[in-house]
Order: C-alpha cells, then sequence, then structure tokens
C-alpha cells in the first residue's frame, strides 16, 4: 500500500506554483519524502491543506498493492 502525492504536485502545478513553493509552510526533507512518496505526518498533510485551502483527498491518494485488491 502507498499513499501517492501526485494530485499535491497536479494542483501545484495547476496553480502556477512549484513544488519549491511549499517550502514556506514544511521543511525541505519533508517536501523530499513527498517527492518519493514516503510516509508525512498529519499535521503536515493539515498545514498542506490549510494553505492550498485543499481537503486531503485533494492532494493524496491510497494507491493499494496488487496483492491488497480484492481478488488478488
Amino acid at each position: 500500500m502507498a499513499i501517492k502525492y501526485y494530485k499535491l504536485f497536479n494542483l501545484l502545478q495547476r496553480r502556477g506554483m512549484k513544488k519549491t513553493d511549499l517550502l514556506t509552510i514544511i521543511s525541505s526533507p519533508t517536501l523530499a519524502k513527498l517527492s518519493k512518496g514516503e510516509g508525512i505526518t498529519t499535521d503536515v498533510i493539515n498545514r498542506i491543506c490549510q494553505s492550498l485551502k485543499a481537503q486531503p483527498g485533494d492532494i493524496m491518494e491510497f494507491m493499494p498493492s496488487e496483492s491488497e485488491e480484492p481478488g488478488a
């Protein structure tokens, strides 16, 4: 299982923003974790959502691994 953050990066692009614009609200190591699809805290998700006026589902998506899909 994995949480994917491609929705966040798509949202930034649609708003004419860059990943580095997030550095005003999150640290550089946290931005690296987002880029690599690694885990982040709910506090970080909260700060991103507040800053972008978005819902968590607007910035991330749960992607089950093949072994976790029903019928697999």
